[in-house]
């Protein structure tokens, strides 16, 4: 794997995981048309460090905005964390309720059926991007006519929650176009949802990390536990890896200042419009036999 192609998959992730328009549709077309495969491990341990890359991003743009929205006070600490839990389990109650009814229902039949079998599929991913482009235009045509409001609730919070854990089992429906658009349906203000949905990215990113190394030890198990192999494959991919890993922090910072001024400047729905144009190209691909 070059170096080239490592940058090349470092900017896509870090800006499009970041912008609302579905980090996986993109880095999978990315990967095809550099003629990857998705499916191999090395590919598996190489998104795990971009995703890092870009985790540490918003943990730095948005450190600062949290201190005053999250920490500012004991009580409203608690109040913050109290929203986030609620959302939490709203996402975990949501996504793996519906990841479960894919693969014991949709997927009945199909041999070691696993959620993450129609991730390449393309014409899933168009209407998933479609959807989210419909969502997010929506939600800035809307917003655009409404005051800004500002505030979170208990209610709201669970609404954003339960989007994104339906965001989970399908590439192309953007988390961060989802939540956010949801957020701007419940008239929380444009800064605070956008705090909100990253803070809530940032605690279930982890536990996504840990289930691609999960998954990527148990494809490829060692006389004992995995590890020896994912070792002995680490020494060739580590620096690349690292270096793919500031590469997307790099793109990760610039996407979310460019979100951030869109969001602000009342352009949010133009992000749909992409999303919406991007789903036609994914199906026109999809149709070429790519």
């Amino acid at each position: 794997m070059s170096i080239l192609k490592i940058l090349v998959l470092a900017v896509v992730q870090g800006a499009a995981e970041l912008l609302p328009v579905s980090s996986s549709a993109h880095v999978i077309i990315a990967e095809k048309l550099m003629g990857m495969d998705p499916t191999n491990p090395k590919m598996t341990l190489l998104l795990v460090m971009l995703h890092t890359g870009t985790m540490f991003a918003v943990l730095f743009y948005f450190w600062k905005a949290w201190q005053a929205s999250f920490f500012s006070s004991k009580e409203v600490f608690w109040r913050a964390a109290k929203l986030l839990v609620a959302a939490t389990a709203a996402t975990g109650v949501i996504g793996f309720s519906l990841i479960e009814f894919i693969e014991k229902a949709v997927m009945k039949g199909v041999p070691h059926a696993q959620v993450e079998l129609l991730f390449g599929n393309l014409t899933l991913m168009a209407v998933s991007l479609a959807a989210a482009g419909l969502l997010i235009f929506y939600a800035g045509w809307w917003k655009r006519r409404q005051q800004d409001k500002g505030g979170l609730t208990l209610k709201g919070s669970v609404w954003v929650g339960a989007v994104q854990g339906i965001c989970l089992p399908f590439r192309g429906f953007s988390r961060s176009g989802a939540t956010i658009s949801t957020g701007l349906l419940f008239d929380i203000g444009k800064a605070k949802i956008e705090e909100f949905s990253f803070a809530l990215a940032v605690i279930i990113t982890p536990p996504a990390i840990a289930r691609e190394v999960w998954r990527l030890l148990k494809a490829h198990p060692s006389s004992t536990t995995g590890t020896g192999w994912l070792l002995g494959m680490m020494p060739g991919l580590f620096l690349p890896s690292l270096l793919g890993m500031v590469f997307s922090f790099i793109a990760g910072l610039l996407a979310l200042k460019w979100l951030s001024s869109w969001l602000e400047r009342g352009r949010w729905h133009y992000f749909g419009v992409y999303c919406l144009v991007a789903s036609v190209v994914v199906f026109l691909l999809h149709r070429a036999g790519f």
